[in-house]
């Protein structure tokens, strides 16, 4: 099995700008240790609560969701950029306008789940 070992760098939409967001084996670690929470089953609950708002306009995404999402984005910044700064609350302060999680979220969970594949060759026995 061959993996590869390189990070994804994407440039995210965010309002009138585009954030670089990194996404490397690392980023669970980082979050991890940061938060105090698996990023795994936050991302698993972000895309679950995403599909369910955008297939039911009575369906809102909550607070906790909102949360998640807005740490996940700063990890990735901050993982693509090590100059902003280290608090998630200052870097959403500085940010020119609003992070929508409409626009941003779909755009994070594709260059996550990039970020998780592995490309793998079957061994000939």
């Amino acid at each position: 099995m061959s993996l590869s070992h390189e990070s994804l760098v994407r440039d995210i939409p965010v309002g009138s700008i585009t954030i670089p967001m990194r996404a490397s084996a690392l980023i669970p670690r980082l979050y991890r240790v940061k938060f105090g929470r698996d990023i795994m089953r936050d991302m698993m609950r972000l895309q679950k609560n995403m599909h369910a708002a955008q297939d039911n306009p009575d369906v809102d995404l909550d607070a906790a969701d909102l949360t998640i999402f807005e740490d996940v984005a700063w990890i990735m910044a901050k993982h693509a950029d090590p100059s902003i700064p280290g608090d998630p609350d200052e870097w959403l302060d500085g940010l020119p306008g609003v992070l929508s999680i409409y626009e941003a979220l779909p755009e994070i969970i594709a260059l996550w789940s990039e970020n998780l594949k592995t490309t793998s060759v079957p061994r000939k026995k």
